[in-house]
């Protein structure tokens, strides 16, 4: 199942700045294949359902490994049966509706 996800990984109890986290996380969606689409507060991600699940896996590993002790992650996700979309059919829809006539 092919699922778009908004993703947030926010380490807890390292300090203020967490953009190494933030991009030890990019790499790791880089690494499963995926193509993450970083914006200033998450990453929208998009793919097959244990793929995308399974790397999200991975980035609370990873920032554990990194010295996080705590690790709270905010997810919304959406999945379709009635036809294939991805993230950049989604924005294409609403550009298109913000075109002057």
């Amino acid at each position: 199942m092919h699922v778009i996800m908004d993703l947030c990984v926010v380490p807890l109890g390292v300090g203020v700045s967490v953009s190494k986290y933030v991009a030890a996380c990019e790499k790791v969606l880089t690494e499963a294949g995926l193509d993450p689409q970083l914006h200033a507060y998450g990453t929208n991600v998009e793919g097959d359902w244990d793929t995308v699940l399974a790397a999200v896996k991975r980035c609370h590993e990873v920032v554990h490994q990194m010295g996080a002790p705590r690790v709270s992650t905010t997810v919304k996700m959406g999945t379709r049966t009635d036809r294939d979309q991805t993230m950049a059919d989604k924005i294409r829809s609403v550009e298109e509706k913000l075109k002057p006539e």
